[in-house]
């Protein structure tokens, strides 16, 4: 059986909830037509791989990127890469988060120890089922895949399988971060391309992304 040594993460594109300024993590919003734009243009950094297999996101956005990132490749649905539920803070912008929930949005921009989503999903959960999907991925019996999914589930798989953080902002809209396993057995990220947005945004401190 083959041994994983690739592994090309993709951001989905802009949606029609434009998720260039909102917050959508459990929100199924649409790929938008400038979405799908850009996934065209990340689809060069793609192809041509080798790629053996194709895994996304159970959610709209993620799986229809995935059939323009890799066109006439199946794509296999992973719910473990579905993005963090940011509970009540679903669709809003970091502005309306703000005014909203000041004393929960200071804890968020601190790193404050403890900090939950409002009536999210818990972060060690969402921590725990990208594992269990990560190691399922890394028996899947190919050499080379591609993982179409969500900002804060890309942080969190590079997170975990080097051990170093992303920059803090990253991956953009329809980014593509790959990664290769060296032969000392470490993984690497390896180069890092992005698609930009048409209207970028400050990064947010300890923002998970969507």
């Amino acid at each position: 059986m083959p041994e994983l040594s690739r592994i090309v993460l993709v951001r989905h594109g802009e949606t029609v909830g434009r998720s260039s300024i909102r917050f959508y993590g459990s929100t199924d919003v649409a790929l938008s037509a400038e979405g799908c734009a850009q996934m065209r243009r990340a689809a060069r950094a793609v192809v041509g791989k080798g790629v053996g297999l194709v895994v996304a996101s159970p959610l709209g956005r993620a799986w229809k990127a995935a059939t323009i990132v890799a066109p006439g490749l199946p794509v296999r649905l992973e719910p473990g890469f579905r993005e963090i539920d940011f509970g009540r803070w679903e669709g809003l912008t970091r502005e309306e988060i703000e005014a909203r929930d000041p004393v929960l949005y200071r804890d968020w921009q601190a790193g404050t120890p403890g900090f939950e989503f409002p009536g999210g999903e818990r972060r060690a959960s969402f921590r725990t089922r990208i594992r269990i999907a990560l190691e399922g991925l890394l028996a899947c019996g190919q050499s080379s895949v591609v993982v179409v999914s969500h900002k804060g589930v890309i942080r969190e798989i590079v997170l975990q399988l080097t051990g170093e953080p992303l920059d803090e902002g990253e991956p953009a809209l329809a980014g593509v971060v790959p990664l290769a396993l060296s032969r000392g057995g470490s993984w690497l990220v390896v180069r890092r391309r992005s698609v930009p947005q048409v209207s970028p945004r400050r990064p947010v401190a300890g923002e998970p992304g969507h």
